[in-house]
């Protein structure tokens, strides 16, 4: 018999079928997410929770470099050697929208709990449990690499800066749990009180001389601008475009006049070696800058929630939300472990090794997102399922009851 690889046409009548296939494929798996998808699910909610956490991992893989000298490797920031790109950080930085959403989905959520008869300490309980769960992965797998690291003869800096550069972001974690546990409080609150106790801070630091360890406050209480916000619209509806617009034009505006005449840094992120960061803890600028964030939201939800109408991209945003906490709690790992192997190059790779200090390492790095993101995709594949099967089962669709766990699921 004649071999079909040899029959003209067959190879490509064979791949039209492969591809078809996928294609099929690709469109049941839509179809059975829109189905298992709940009617009252706030579509738009998820597609600012989705923009948020695309913001911060593209934020992290920019202006986060580890290079390598001598055989170490120490972690650095373009930020610091190119001032004049602190408006990629006005970008990425997207904090303040995942606030916004906790809080808007926090307070929906206590509130059809207590509705049902739930009470306040049973929820409490499995927001946290779901929120944590994930957590227990990267913690292990990070104390083995670690000592592996250490065992092998990697140096105490470089594996504390890997390690360091991992464990970071759980701060959010922590915070967005303590504000979950006082959002029957925010839902009271009124949203103009928590900027008050920013500016208090901020002038008793700044103006007055204060302690350094005063601004810790804002930790609270300048996360606590978002959430209550959130807990606001979620309690007395989505407020007019107007109400959008003047957060974000007077958020914008008073930032700029911070940044321009108060001696705030441009850079919305941590920059080493820096004086003031606007993160660390949160200053004024920050949640001023956040506020205009909000109010750009506000403004992108109808629209939002309009082309989430289409299943197709709906699909996209639901997937995401279903892994957002793996996406999370991984992207630096994706980060570190392309970093890795790019080392058996044998020379420092520009972009990846390489110190961040001109147009050509931006450039580069650039070229690298592309790998990021592959890498990213794989610890989706290994850890994602220990997120969701920590959540409630809802038919295949993304939590659908109470909502936001923080950055991740619905």
């Amino acid at each position: 018999m004649a071999d079909p690889r040899a029959i003209p046409g067959a190879r490509g009548e064979r791949t039209r079928r492969d591809t078809g296939a996928l294609r099929a494929l690709g469109r049941d798996a839509v179809r059975r997410i829109e189905a298992a998808t709940p009617a009252d699910r706030d579509r738009g909610l998820d597609a600012l929770r989705a923009l948020a956490i695309g913001g911060v991992v593209l934020g992290h893989w920019l202006v986060t470099a580890l290079v390598a000298d001598s055989g170490t490797v120490r972690a650095a920031s373009p930020l610091r050697h190119l001032p004049q790109l602190a408006p990629v950080s006005w970008v990425f930085q997207t904090l303040a929208v995942f606030f916004l959403v906790g809080g808007w989905v926090g307070a929906r959520g206590q509130a059809a709990a207590r509705a049902r008869g739930q009470t306040y300490g049973r929820w409490l309980r499995d927001r946290t449990v779901r929120l944590f769960r994930p957590v227990a992965a990267v913690l292990v797998v990070w104390a083995v690499a670690a000592g592996a690291m250490l065992v092998s003869g990697a140096g105490l800096d470089s594996v504390r800066a890997l390690v360091k550069l991992v464990l970071s972001p759980l701060w959010f974690l922590v915070v967005f749990a303590v504000l979950t546990a006082v959002t029957p409080l925010a839902r009271r609150l009124h949203p103009a009180v928590p900027p008050v106790v920013v500016a208090c801070v901020d002038v008793a630091r700044f103006g007055l001389g204060g302690p350094e360890w005063l601004g810790w406050v804002n930790v609270v209480a300048g996360w606590l601008v978002p959430y209550c916000l959130g807990a606001a619209c979620a309690t007395r509806g989505v407020p007019a475009r107007a109400t959008g617009w003047g957060l974000l034009a007077g958020g914008a505006a008073v930032t700029a006049g911070l940044v321009a005449w108060g001696g705030y840094p441009a850079a919305m992120v941590g920059v080493p070696g820096a004086v003031v960061s606007n993160l660390d803890p949160p200053t004024l600028a920050a949640v001023t800058f956040g506020l205009a964030q909000c109010g750009a939201a506000l403004l992108l939800l109808g629209p939002l929630r309009r082309s989430m109408r289409r299943p197709a991209a709906w699909a996209v945003v639901a997937l995401v939300n279903l892994s957002a906490m793996t996406v999370f709690l991984w992207h630096q790992t994706a980060l570190i472990a392309v970093t890795a192997l790019g080392l058996f190059a044998g020379a420092p790779l520009p972009g990846l090794h390489t110190v961040p200090d001109d147009g050509g390492w931006v450039l580069a790095r650039l070229a690298w997102l592309p790998m990021f993101g592959l890498a990213l995709l794989t610890c989706c594949a290994a850890f994602g399922w220990y997120e969701r099967s920590g959540g409630r089962a809802r038919r295949g669709a993304p939590d659908g009851g109470e909502g936001a766990d923080g950055p991740g699921r619905g």
